[in-house]
């Protein structure tokens, strides 16, 4: 018989890591040199002189799933794509090569991917000199590149992150030789700087200080298809965003799987607080944000620094996941509860109109509705801004995926359900107070509704004016609300 008392002390260890407690989380990352990367700009040339003897300027096509990192990881592709020669397109149609980079972290992303993909049998019948690439997360599983490399024979290349400097290099191979190339090799991690980088554009701006995790939550695949943690160097962080802020860009955003442990892994002592400060300090007129945090990670140091500068906006996303103890402890989370809400009440302390975000999964295996209560309790007493919220998606060689798991879905659909229309109502309370106040946002962009703003904690805001504010900071007053945005006016 299940008992939920004591299903959490199964004997959990995760990937690399053997029962008398040795550990691969310290795998040494590789350093990929700059004479590697010139190889592949060497590829690079190559395949740009091919594209020019085609004829017409060949496009290609890149569709991004996932998190803000995989979209940092699609502009360096875009980087690579352009030193080939190729221009760029939305349309899979008109698409000579069609690059599609992945998410793992649940399943229904991965079956939305593997659709999509299905579907491009029918642009590569039109164009059978069409190359398709899949790339990302779900390529770096070993189950999802068998299942591709057998029924999905429409694809050519496929590589996980790991392979992703050496695009170049397997476009090459395969362009050269006609036959598929699949690369997918699982390793530590590496660290490839000098990769040229395509932006779209010239308002807000990606920055990977770190990659990969070492924190081996049950339920997440992260560690196993993103390798172990590893840390740019600081003096380059640092002149990538000095270049930003030169070209214009105004809303940076620092980016890692947990982007707060920054700087465990390098020789010279710099923590993620030290980062963000010397970041702040670089001249200019611009706003820093970061994500995603881990809960062990958010120090007092990180509170005081964020406090301590105008450039750092107050915003913080802090993913809590449940609000039961004991299902905190079967995660893996390495904090509990009461923990967490310290730390909370610690950051609104140093900065009170702080906006708070956080992730929260719903019938993780073995979870009661008792402790779903505790969940909702919890968001009773932070009252986030926003959250994100998911039923729970097993992934395959995670120790959550083979947890006995005796709650219905209908009733996990029933408590997703309660837990969105209550923070729905949140939501909205929190955007009514805006509403008579003037706050100092960033318009950036345009869509079918008017122009978009974002407050320095990152609330959206539509308004009226011209185009020609995009990329300014204005000050807005503050008309309507609803529970997705505000919306304003912007002042004389």
């Amino acid at each position: 018989m299940f008992c939920p008392e004591k299903w959490y002390n199964f004997l959990i260890i995760p990937f690399g890591q053997t029962e008398s407690g040795g550990t691969d989380l310290k795998r040494e990352t590789t350093q990929i040199t700059a004479e590697q990367i010139a190889v592949q700009m060497d590829y690079c040339m190559k395949i740009h002189a091919m594209n020019a003897q085609m004829d017409h300027t060949p496009l290609a096509m890149v569709d991004t799933y996932g998190c803000q990192q995989n979209e940092a990881d699609s502009e360096r592709l875009r980087g690579y794509l352009s030193e080939m020669g190729y221009g760029f397109t939305d349309d899979e149609h008109k698409a000579d090569l069609v690059l599609v980079n992945t998410c793992a972290i649940r399943e229904h992303a991965e079956q939305r991917v593997l659709g999509n993909v299905g579907a491009l049998t029918h642009t590569k019948r039109a164009n059978p000199n069409q190359i398709i690439c899949l790339c990302g997360c779900m390529a770096q599983e070993e189950h999802v590149a068998k299942k591709v490399r057998e029924s999905y024979r429409q694809v050519d290349l496929l590589f996980g992150p790991h392979a992703l400097w050496r695009f170049p290099e397997l476009l090459w191979r395969f362009r050269a030789t006609g036959k598929r190339v699949f690369e997918h090799t699982d390793e530590a991690g590496s660290i490839a700087e000098g990769i040229p980088v395509v932006r779209q554009g010239g308002v807000k701006a990606w920055v990977s200080i770190m990659y990969g995790c070492n924190n081996f939550c049950t339920y997440c695949i992260v560690p196993y298809v993103r390798g172990r943690e590893r840390s740019r160097r600081p003096q380059v962080i640092l002149e990538e965003i000095r270049g930003l802020v030169a070209e214009g860009y105004k809303d940076i955003t620092l980016l890692g799987q947990n982007v707060n442990s920054y700087g465990k892994d390098l020789d010279e002592p710099m923590d993620f607080a030290d980062l963000l400060k010397e970041a702040a300090g670089i001249p200019g007129d611009f706003l820093l944000r970061f994500m995603t945090s881990h809960p062990k990670d958010a120090s007092q140091k990180l509170f005081e620094t964020m406090a301590s500068s105008e450039k750092i906006a107050p915003c913080f996303h802090l993913p809590f996941q449940a609000g039961s103890d004991r299902i905190l402890k079967a995660m893996n989370r390495v904090y509990d509860r009461a923990g967490y809400l310290d730390k909370v009440r610690r950051l609104r302390e140093q900065i009170p109109d702080v906006v708070i975000t956080s992730d929260v999964i719903v019938g993780f295996p073995g979870e009661t509705t008792e402790e779903f209560e505790e969940t909702l309790s919890l968001i009773e007493e932070v009252r986030f801004d926003a959250l994100f919220t998911f039923i729970y998606s097993p992934r395959v060689g995670t120790p959550a995926a083979s947890m006995p798991d005796p709650m219905s879905r209908e009733e996990k659909l029933r408590n997703f359900q309660r837990l969105v229309d209550r923070q729905d109502q949140i939501s909205e309370e929190k955007h009514a107070a805006y509403i008579g106040k003037t706050v100092r946002c960033l318009v950036d962009g345009k869509d079918e509704k008017g122009l978009t703003a974002r407050t320095p904690g990152n609330r959206l805001v539509r308004l009226t004016g011209e185009e020609s504010l995009i990329g300014s900071f204005v000050d807005v007053a503050i008309t309507g609300a609803n529970k997705w945005s505000l919306f304003g006016e912007v002042g004389e």
